[in-house]
């Protein structure tokens, strides 16, 4: 997408921006209780719990912000045709791999 398109064009996040930004901001505290956690010397299956917690919510907000790309990023440049749907495409499927190794 060149500049001046780019300018344009809006996320498919754009409309749960606030609703994202919330989860963040819940996030950003968990990571902060659990270095709390770590501080005060919890037990270490304690911390590692939230830890796991504190995975699943970030891989939410992941799949959520792929979900958006998908129907709209993606969906609008298919639409368009030409190699703009391919890259798109592309640059999901690498995205979709980044996740899945992470």
């Amino acid at each position: 997408m060149d500049t001046e398109a780019a300018a344009d064009h809006q996320h498919g996040y754009i409309s749960d921006k606030a609703r994202y930004l919330a989860r963040l901001k819940r996030i950003e505290g968990q990571a902060r209780g659990i270095a709390r956690m770590i501080d005060d010397e919890q037990y270490c299956i304690d911390v590692l719990t939230q830890i796991s917690a504190l995975t699943r919510s970030l891989e939410g907000v992941a799949l959520a912000l792929l979900d958006d790309h998908l129907r709209h990023c993606v969906a609008d440049a298919a639409a368009s045709g030409g190699s703009l749907g391919e890259d798109k495409l592309a640059e999901a499927s690498a995205a979709i791999a980044r996740l899945v190794r992470s």
